[in-house]
């Protein structure tokens, strides 16, 4: 099976990009961020067109996320538990049945935090608690779990072509990669490095000064898997490719394969 995360970065503006990436990825499962649309304007047709089933939780101008799967949920939740006043649609959650039992998967996209001295950075590290909380309890129920999405948070240095360029971003702060520590410290285990430690893996390149041209990235777009999908785990790859599209996002979709049994 293969799952995957992506920044559309508005999937009216990439929806060329996405029908291509689809036809040639084929995920099972495809979550998505950014869609930057309200869930009646999505354009759902067109994906439905290539056999998948579409679940969104949109907003108009910003953020949105959404589960495009092969097979339709069983069930769906939207918005992260712990504050009823947050109006932000940043995660969406499914629930698949197959052959060995249920299969969680959520898509989320993190808010980046900037600038660090406003309330959007203490915004962002009081969603990573309630993520805490809500994969603590998600991991209770020991099933295969994927929180996929752009975590906005830059783990580690080796993560940024010049780690120092972030030293005043929100995503590269103490306090964001401390939190997500934390989110990983529960027993999830980041697929992607869990695959390779290479130096130079990336999944955003900035559309500013030659970014992409000059393979200046950063990896901040993540697979989080729970000991249980874990130990599905066969691979993982970046479609860097992507990146030299037309009109590309400027994420790239990261896919991990996880077998049927463990």
């Amino acid at each position: 099976m293969l799952i995957a995360t992506w920044n559309i970065n508005g999937v009216k503006a990439r929806l060329d990009a996405l029908l291509a990436w689809l036809d040639e990825r084929s995920p099972d499962i495809a979550c998505l961020q950014e869609i930057k649309s309200v869930d009646e304007n999505f354009p759902r047709q067109a994906i439905e067109e290539r056999g998948y089933h579409v679940e969104t939780h949109g907003q108009k101008g910003f953020n949105g996320v959404a589960l495009l799967s092969k097979m339709a949920p069983t069930a769906v939740d939207r918005g992260l538990p712990g504050d009823e006043t947050d109006e932000h649609a940043r995660y969406i959650e499914g629930v698949w049945e197959t052959d060995s039992g249920p299969l969680r998967v959520a898509s989320l996209y993190l808010p980046n935090g900037n600038p660090i001295d406003t309330p959007k950075f203490a915004y962002k590290l009081a969603w990573m608690e309630r993520l805490i909380a809500h994969a603590r309890a998600a991991l209770e129920r020991e099933e295969p779990l994927v929180l996929a999405g752009d975590y906005n948070v830059i783990p580690q240095r080796a993560d940024a072509a010049f780690p120092d360029n972030w030293l005043g971003d929100a995503l590269f702060q103490p306090e964001s990669r401390a939190a997500f520590r934390r989110l990983m410290n529960l027993g999830l285990t980041d697929a992607l490095r869990a695959s390779t430690d290479a130096d130079g893996t990336y999944t955003f390149w900035d559309y500013q000064a030659g970014a992409w041209q000059k393979n200046n990235g950063i990896r901040i777009d993540h697979l989080l898997l729970s000991p249980e999908a874990q130990e599905r785990l066969v691979s993982v790859g970046i479609d860097k490719h992507v990146r030299a599209w037309e009109k590309p996002s400027d994420h790239v979709p990261v896919v991990v394969e996880l077998a049927d049994q463990p």
